[in-house]
């Protein structure tokens, strides 16, 4: 079974169509990227998957569970982290941890392996118990997707998870996503930076004016279009 299967879904706003007819599926463990321009839709598609927008036709499912009919379900197997997100900074990294684990679980056994997990994950050092107004950009970044995938989801909806960041940080957070997926979470991520979606997915999808105009692995894509990199690629396709 697919973890996320997308099926002509479109949104529009009046008569403005921000997404039409995009189909594609995730399979558990696979990291699959929407790559394309600014307003090309993909955080609109993002989220409509992740129940916070709903789609004007087409259907979205979240290992066999329909978005629209059981939301609640889908929610409790999903995470989201948006690219304009951010952590209290009047906190220490723990304690934002902490206070975050206590929304998704009462059972303090369990917020307590959360608090953990996410720990490992951001690898924070003794920054974890500073507060997180000291923390640099990428610092932060860390946290928001330990806190993300404390509760270790079956698929995470990250929008531009490496956006402003530097070279170095840039890469602890692929490392980060890559080691997450090894244990089975499947990974749906946006980015207009498509060099690093080359090296980064297993699958990705090019979308432009709302529509996947390619789907498939970065390398077989390249060879269809006889392009270096996926650049060449989106411009071959964007002016077709």
């Amino acid at each position: 079974m697919n973890v996320l299967t997308v099926d002509h879904l479109a949104k529009s706003y009046g008569v403005a169509q921000a997404v039409s007819n995009v189909s594609f599926t995730i399979g558990e463990g696979e990291i699959f990227a929407l790559v394309g321009p600014n307003g090309a839709g993909k955080s609109t598609t993002l989220r409509m998957i992740a129940t916070i927008l709903r789609p004007t036709a087409g259907t979205i499912a979240v290992a066999g569970h329909d978005v629209q009919k059981e939301a609640a379900k889908v929610r409790e197997l999903i995470t989201y982290l948006p690219e304009e997100s951010g952590a209290y900074k009047a906190l220490s990294g723990r304690e934002y941890l902490h206070f975050m684990a206590g929304l998704y679980t009462n059972d303090s056994t369990k917020r307590r392996e959360y608090v953990q997990r996410a720990e490992e994950i951001a690898n924070l050092g003794d920054k974890i118990t500073a507060k997180v107004s000291t923390y640099s950009k990428g610092m932060t970044r860390k946290l928001l997707l330990a806190r993300a995938m404390m509760t270790s989801p079956k698929l995470a909806i990250l929008d531009e998870p490496t956006s402003g960041l530097d070279v170095l940080n840039s890469l602890d957070i692929r490392h980060i996503i890559h080691d997450l997926t090894k244990q089975g979470t499947a990974v749906l991520l946006s980015s207009h930076n498509m060099l690093e979606i080359e090296y980064l997915s297993d699958r990705i999808g090019l979308i432009v004016g709302g529509k996947i105009k390619e789907t498939g692995r970065p390398q077989d894509i390249k060879a269809r279009h006889d392009a270096k990199n996926l650049e060449e690629v989106f411009l071959k396709v964007a002016s077709a």
